[in-house]
């Protein structure tokens, strides 16, 4: 018999609704929002494999700058964290403040610290407007890890985080070569031409083998 879910936390968000945390057993935990489960700690393959493959080639680079989009259980940051150098710096934009207090504090063993790590920055914000700020060719990588992906309903051009000028946007704060991943629900042909028509040299996997496969979209710069 499954052990009962017991809610560690819970907030309240104007815009949102109802975030929970909750927790089963040592290592099992789900962030819900209302109904609807966000994140599951049991199901991450898709995400470790958006950190491992967004910064593949930067474990022998010098000083790497990495964007993060979205915090969530920082299991994508995990698998960014190890995939760079003691050198590299990683900056977090999450929008929910909550969702750090919950990296830091009952999902911290889960990640090995993850969000505490001294090569990270979490800022607090819209990563939309993070990307705006930056300056050209300020990234080796960036990494979108947000529970609403693309999709075929997106805008093609005005989305602010997958329309065609955002990507742009994503495109100028990027080094050349630097790489763009992406995790989406379901692949979308839409978003990988958009990626392409910006000059994206672009591919998108479905990690894992059986079960439901999330897609991770790879672009990289030209």
């Amino acid at each position: 018999m499954a052990l009962p879910w017991k809610i560690l936390d819970r907030f309240i968000s104007e815009d949102e609704g109802v975030l929970e945390l909750r927790q089963r057993g040592a290592a099992d935990f789900i962030i819900s929002l209302g109904s609807q489960v966000l994140m599951n700690s049991k199901a991450q393959r898709s995400e470790i494999a958006l950190g491992e493959l967004g910064c593949r080639g930067l474990k022998q680079a010098s000083g790497p700058r990495v964007l993060v989009g979205g915090l969530g259980m920082a299991i994508t940051l995990r698998a960014v964290l190890d995939a760079l150098p003691e050198s590299a710096q990683v900056v977090v934009a999450e929008l929910n403040p909550k969702i750090l207090e919950w990296c830091l504090g009952p999902l911290a063993e889960l990640t090995a610290g993850a969000a505490a790590d001294p090569r990270v920055r979490v800022e607090i914000g819209d990563v939309a407007e993070l990307i705006r700020q930056e300056r050209s060719g300020g990234f080796d990588a960036v990494v979108l890890d947000l529970y609403r992906g693309p999709h075929p309903q997106t805008d093609w051009h005005k989305d602010p985080l997958y329309g065609s000028r955002a990507i742009e946007r994503v495109r100028l704060i990027l080094k050349p070569g630097g790489t763009f991943a992406v995790w989406g629900e379901n692949p979308d042909a839409n978003f990988t031409k958009r990626l392409a028509a910006a000059g994206f040299s672009v591919r998108c996997e479905r990690p894992g083998k059986g079960g439901y496969r999330h897609a991770v979209w790879l672009a990289e710069k030209k």
